[in-house]
């Protein structure tokens, strides 16, 4: 792979998870089906979590809420804040990889592409440009 290659393709971490719930990656330009489909998700992501604050608003409001009611509550944000936070993580390393974000001197946890170490026996290599990969 040459340096302009490298330079036009970068890991994207998706918003879902893999077999196993093992992180999945795409590999390309941001401009694929997989990137777009990944762009959809998020932006549903999102929405569902602004939503979901909204509602939690309105319950932690009511003085006659039950246990089960805050505890279905908590499982459900719960949920949704590791998406969110999933989200951020992917943006901020992309961001960070075109020099934009605010830790883009710096190479943290989370910035970090996938590589030999991080995969798993049997993973496999990465798959083509746009062609998603689960580590």
């Amino acid at each position: 792979m040459n340096r302009e290659r490298d330079d036009q393709h970068a890991f994207r971490l998706l918003p879902w998870t893999g077999p196993e719930g093992k992180p999945g990656y795409v590999l390309g330009d941001g401009t694929g089906y997989v990137s777009r489909m990944a762009d959809n998700m998020e932006c549903v992501q999102l929405d569902m979590a602004h939503d979901l604050l909204g509602h939690a608003a309105d319950l932690l409001a009511d003085q006659r809420v039950t246990g089960a009611e805050l505890h279905f509550l908590a499982s459900r944000l719960s949920e949704s804040l590791e998406e969110v936070k999933r989200v951020a993580e992917s943006r901020g390393s992309r961001l960070s990889a075109i020099g934009a974000g605010p830790d883009s001197g710096s190479q943290g946890h989370r910035d970090r592409a996938p590589d030999a170490e991080s995969r798993t026996p049997g993973s496999g290599q990465a798959g083509q440009a746009g062609e998603p990969v689960n580590r």
